[in-house]
């Protein structure tokens, strides 16, 4: 996973509470279609479930991440692997790959068409780029309720949101002006059950959105994701789980 200034990630809490972001990340693996012998770069690698997935097909999958705790982990579970910590912007690694895979990372990215860049350097010729994250309108009820909640509390969400949502006619336009050819890209809805029954979207808020409640002191917290969870309830909770209101933008694309 990528960090985003302001947030911070735990490494274990991820692990333990999020595991559905690399459980749901299997399905863009097989869109990738790994192939025995391929040099596959594994962009926002987290703690490297997805790059281990990856290395199953016979690839050689090497992971980067921002977050050196998550990267630490990573190396811990996985030390047949390769991990470095790096900027998805501005990375250079000195080797191409046959392709550049990533999963729930690139909406923690700010500046995409310098992670698009980066990309396109570390590709082969012919090398492809497949990916899925957060695209328009994904987490939009949170989001909103996490504004509303902020504004009673003097904070200003929109300065502090760290997330990029692209609609699939931005992010394709995006690719092709940076010599890519889209061959597949899609919007939809995932509708997301989180762990831990009625404490699932305040794993979520404290894993997730961390950097809009930067400098409350924890009780401010607590009473912050009270609010936001008392504004969520009638539409996310059903009485047994909470569910994040996902949509995603998948796609996959080669370089011409």
């Amino acid at each position: 996973m990528v960090q985003s200034d302001g947030q911070q990630w735990n490494a274990q809490l991820y692990d333990s509470k999020i595991g559905f972001v690399s459980r749901l990340g299997k399905g863009v693996v097989d869109l990738l279609a790994p192939r025995q012998g391929e040099r596959i770069l594994d962009l926002g690698c987290g703690t490297g479930d997805l790059a281990r997935e990856i290395a199953q097909f016979g690839a050689s999958c090497k992971g980067i991440d921002s977050s050196a705790e998550m990267v630490e982990q990573a190396r811990m579970k996985y030390p047949e692997l390769a991990f470095e910590t790096a900027d998805a912007h501005t990375f250079r690694l000195g080797e191409s790959f046959d392709a550049v895979f990533s999963n729930a990372a690139l909406h923690w990215m700010k500046r995409p068409e310098e992670v698009i860049e980066s990309v396109r350097a570390a590709l082969k010729d012919g090398g492809r780029f497949v990916a899925e994250f957060g695209g328009s309108g994904n987490v939009g009820r949170i989001y909103k309720a996490i504004v509303q909640v902020l504004k009673s509390h003097g904070i200003d969400a929109e300065a502090r949101n760290p997330w990029y949502f692209p609609t699939v006619g931005q992010y394709s336009g995006l690719l092709e002006k940076h010599g890519f050819e889209v061959r597949y890209m899609e919007l939809f809805d995932r509708p997301t059950e989180l762990v831990d029954g009625d404490q699932g979207m305040r794993y979520w808020l404290d894993t997730f959105g961390g950097m809009f409640f930067a400098g409350m002191t924890e009780e401010e917290k607590r009473e912050a994701y009270d609010e936001c969870c008392a504004l969520l309830r009638p539409e996310l909770f059903n009485g047994a789980f909470w569910t994040a209101d996902y949509r995603r933008l998948r796609f996959a694309a080669v370089c011409r």
